[in-house]
């Protein structure tokens, strides 16, 4: 077993770990591999590891591994965007990528619908909250979820499936889960307005373990997986 392959299987025990000690099926979790400055030859031995679904944070790096593996005949694959998204770069992602997890404002949002193409079911798309209000960070504000979701479900290009946040790093467990509580809250009154919503992305290497707490049914795994990254080497387009 390779060290990806390996790192892959430890990272699922936890999440059955997780899951288990809170009363979840393991099954209701997906593990996001974060790809992001990888080499799609690491990204090929996760694969063979059977993992497929995989996020990243650049545009043309994301688009230039999706054609990759679609010209190397490899199917069954998922890719997520999951940096922040300017306008410029909206094109790309709509006509490669299957979901979006970063919609924050309803410009990006009607982009994506307009030039996701036709012969591609829509895409999936998250919104993303910004729950420990640092102003660093992109989302939006939990009080104007509810307007943002009402405009991004209309739009025919996007099918709207839930929620994304990116919490301030805290190392108390309780605080962990006391905001991704806030998170699942959101969550939860969202698919009582709109049955297609079912995925709550939240939870990294380091919170993991609050957030499925919490309902998290989807976490985002990077380093664990596949290494610490050199930045050095990737540079947007």
């Amino acid at each position: 077993m390779n060290d990806i392959a390996h790192n892959l299987a430890q990272v699922r025990d936890k999440i059955s770990a997780a899951a288990s000690s809170c009363g979840r099926a393991p099954e209701e979790v997906t593990l996001l591999a974060v790809s992001k400055t990888k080499p799609a030859s690491a990204l090929a031995e996760a694969i063979a590891a059977g993992q497929r679904a995989f996020g990243e944070n650049y545009v043309q790096e994301g688009v230039d591994k999706i054609l990759h593996f679609r010209e190397s005949g490899v199917a069954g694959l998922e890719w997520h965007f999951i940096g922040p998204l300017q306008s410029n770069k909206s094109r790309l992602v709509a006509e490669h990528f299957d979901w979006c997890h970063t919609v924050d404002r309803l410009k990006i949002a009607s982009r994506l619908s307009e030039q996701r193409p036709a012969e591609m079911p829509p895409l999936n798309v998250l919104i993303q909250v910004n729950i420990s209000d640092e102003t660093s960070k992109s989302g939006i504000p939990l009080s104007e979820l509810d307007a943002l979701a009402d405009q991004v479900a209309t739009l025919p290009g996007l099918r709207l499936r839930g929620l994304m946040a990116i919490p301030a790093p805290e190392s108390d467990y309780q605080r962990q889960f006391a905001v991704a509580r806030q998170m699942a809250v959101a969550f939860d009154a969202l698919k009582a307005r709109y049955p297609g919503v079912d995925t709550l992305s939240l939870g990294m290497t380091d919170d993991m373990a609050a957030a499925i707490a919490a309902g998290s049914t989807m976490v985002r795994i990077g380093t664990a997986i596949f290494g610490a990254r050199d930045y050095t080497k990737t540079k947007e387009l």
